[in-house]
């Protein structure tokens, strides 16, 4: 039935200029606005689109809506660090001094979590 839709995801924030800069300058996304709707859409590697929508009474997402595969996880870290982003520390988690968790395997590849401003989590991972 949906073989051939071209599917996208999406999530809330509580602020959409907040989340244009975040996605677009800080992560370097390309972002479009619909003025009209008061929507963001993230356009993603590959050809995927992941839609930011206006909530008034927004609750971030306590699991993961967006991951960022990169060749060198140190290297994303250090620039999205730079960069201002602050990485999550899970208690009972293995995180090394940069917030990256380097197994063991039951945590898949080398993964770190950020949030955007609207508290949603993020992740880049190794792979």
């Amino acid at each position: 039935m949906f073989k051939d839709s071209h599917a996208f995801s999406g999530f809330s924030t509580n602020d959409i200029a907040k989340a244009k800069e975040f996605y677009g300058k800080t992560l370097g996304l390309e972002v479009t606005e619909d003025a009209g709707m008061g929507m963001l859409t993230l356009h993603l590697a590959g050809g995927g689109n992941v839609l930011i929508y206006p909530k008034d009474n927004h609750e971030p997402a306590t699991f993961t809506v967006l991951n960022f595969p990169v060749s060198d996880i140190n290297g994303a870290v250090d620039a999205l660090t730079k960069a201002g982003v602050e990485f999550e520390r899970y208690e009972g988690t293995p995180h090394d001094e940069r917030g990256i968790v380097r197994g063991p395997a039951e945590y898949g590849p080398p993964i770190a979590w950020f949030k955007d401003p609207a508290g949603n989590v993020l992740s880049v991972l190794e792979g």
